[in-house]
């Protein structure tokens, strides 16, 4: 047992100084952001060439530049591109969204050629889409149709003139209002390129009236999303949901208005995400997409469609 005498004799001793602290070890450096690795695609010319690779772009006009450069040709010689096939597929043509793992084609332009056709019904069976670079071009032909019957046009030739009016700059939405308004039984010129062709370039004439469903041509499990305005981002590969909705919505395009645009169509399926009604649809499609003028029940028909979508993938 401690005595008192003992204890109050410790408990008048003098406290003692703390340890002086450790010397402050040099500041880390904070850990550097995970750098995502560089974005490379390979390319070739579609009619035949070495392999390129290309990177750094972040729209279609920067990536056709990005291909002409790597192949020592002007931008404004690449029609359109397609992924993962070099012929003329319509089902594989590179839209907005491109596969981290897609070998990209790019079509350049051939042979120049002049049509007279004479409009004997209210449409002609052309569906028109573009490039995204000022470049109009025949994504279908319609069985049984005017242009059907004129075996020189193919799907995949570019619309230059009509009449001598150069169209070159013009979208797809624009150049077939034009077609659709020009007279009937008054012939009329349509001045055409045909992309350049390879040995065994095939398939460049549709003769089948029902259009198949635009293939799934990304091969990652993630794209490369390109955007007219804005850079260029990484994102999942579209649900179920946005696919099924997108086709939809691009088939009612080509019904409507004659073109085929599934980055279009897929602009108006995120658009209907962020709304809760038919109006605020319409609304927000007017302050996204104002310059296509798209009338009321063509929108409701969206509307409808992307409802249905949405219920038929749960």
């Amino acid at each position: 047992m401690e005595s008192e005498a003992a204890h109050e004799s410790r408990g008048s001793e003098t406290p003692r100084a703390p340890a002086p602290a450790p010397p402050p070890s040099p500041a880390e450096p904070p850990a550097a952001p995970r750098a995502r690795p560089r974005l490379v695609f390979r390319t070739q010319l579609a009619h035949g060439s070495p392999t390129g690779k290309i990177e750094g772009f972040t729209n279609v006009r920067e990536l056709y530049a990005k291909i002409a450069e790597a192949f020592g040709i002007a931008p404004t010689e690449i029609l359109f591109c397609t992924l993962n096939s070099h012929k003329v597929d319509m089902q594989k043509l590179l839209g907005g969204q491109i596969g981290l793992e897609d070998f990209i084609f790019a079509h350049v332009r051939g042979e120049t050629k002049e049509v007279e056709v004479t409009k004997t019904e209210d449409a002609l069976g052309l569906t028109i889409t573009d490039n995204g670079a000022g470049y109009a071009f025949i994504k279908r032909i319609k069985e049984g149709s005017i242009i059907n019957r004129i075996e020189t046009v193919c799907v995949g030739d570019s619309i230059e003139a009509i009449n001598d009016h150069s169209i070159v700059g013009c979208r797809h939405y624009e150049v077939a209002k034009m077609l659709r308004e020009l007279p009937k039984s008054q012939p009329f010129t349509l001045r055409l390129v045909q992309p350049k062709r390879a040995f065994d370039m095939i398939g460049q004439r549709s003769r089948s009236s029902k259009y198949p469903v635009e293939a799934k041509v990304t091969s990652g499990k993630e794209t490369l999303r390109l955007r007219s305005g804005g850079a260029a981002t990484v994102e999942e590969v579209p649900s179920e949901f946005e696919e099924e909705a997108s086709r939809k919505v691009d088939d009612l395009l080509e019904s409507y208005m004659g073109i085929r645009d599934p980055e279009l169509a897929s602009t108006m399926v995120e658009t209907s995400k962020k709304t809760a009604s038919v109006q605020e649809f319409a609304s927000c499609l007017d302050s996204v997409l104002g310059e296509f003028a798209f009338p009321d029940e063509f929108v409701v028909e969206v509307w409808a469609a992307i409802g249905e979508a949405r219920e038929a993938c749960g």
